[in-house]
């Protein structure tokens, strides 16, 4: 088990041989998911355990990717969708171009669902969906667009509750057990690197959503994040967050209006 000294220790040499900035995480989430992985891999020392981040590059993508927390799924949260098809999307219909910005995308199920969403609003071809993530690894997963076949069952019936009318197969061709999405969706997408701690802003945009990334933030990185996106989100513009993610208290909230009872704020100055 790490004690708080060695986690400072090993934020501090994270930083300066990799360049990832994570003194801003929250430390309790930090320090379990560090001694997990310290106790997975077999580690006698402290010591050994920080030679091999320093020096191994491979090893510590894997570091990043049990930090990072990946888990995410097609029209998670099917409300959340059902009101982004009919309050959202359509009130983004007037304009002659639409930027959103997925923070924190993950393996890019959520981005091919609101690319989906798009598609059925007739949105897709004047929409560019902007997907980033700290994580190059996940980043390569989302950019392919296959995920097992075996999770399609439960991906269909969140989009038919968020919904959906269409056959959900249409989207994405079976082969060997992995599922691969039409590329008429991932052409509109583009994936980078973006570290919500260190990065700024990069363009202007009518809609970010960032679900279930804030909730190991501690307070001080969060309000960072709030406003880096507020920085980036146009007049009228919607920011989109997890279910245990909120802007109150924040110095951002007098800025937004809350729609119904989901994580969605619209920025009204």
């Amino acid at each position: 088990m790490t004690d708080d000294h060695e986690l400072d220790v090993l934020i501090a040499e994270i930083f300066d041989y990799h360049g990832y900035d994570f003194s801003g995480y929250s430390r309790a989430s930090f320090k379990r998911r560090i001694d997990r992985i310290y106790q997975l891999d077999g580690f006698r020392s402290f010591e050994e355990f920080l030679s091999r981040v320093r020096t191994d590059a491979g090893y510590f993508d894997r570091l990043v990717e049990e930090i990072t927390v990946n888990v995410t799924e097609m029209f998670r949260d099917p409300s959340f969708y059902k009101v982004l098809r009919e309050e959202i999307l359509p009130s983004l219909r007037s304009k002659p171009f639409i930027r959103i910005w997925h923070a924190g995308c993950s393996t890019g199920q959520e981005v091919y669902s609101m690319a989906i969403l798009l598609e059925e609003a007739g949105l897709l071809s004047k929409a560019l969906l902007y997907a980033t993530d700290i994580n190059q690894t996940v980043l390569e997963t989302a950019k392919r667009g296959v995920f097992p076949l075996a999770l399609m069952k439960d991906y269909a019936e969140n989009y038919r509750d968020s919904g959906g009318k269409k056959d959900f197969t249409t989207y994405y061709f079976a082969n060997y057990g992995l599922a691969k999405f039409d590329e008429r969706l991932s052409q509109k997408m583009v994936f980078s690197q973006h570290s919500l701690v260190s990065d700024g802003s990069f363009n202007e945009f009518d809609l970010i959503v960032c679900r279930n990334v804030m909730i190991y933030f501690d307070k001080e990185l969060q309000d960072r994040a709030l406003q880096l996106f507020d920085n980036s989100l146009s007049r009228l513009g919607y920011l989109a967050l997890g279910t245990k993610e909120t802007i109150k208290y924040t110095s951002v909230q007098k800025k937004y209006e809350q729609l119904r009872n989901e994580k969605i704020w619209k920025k009204t100055n």
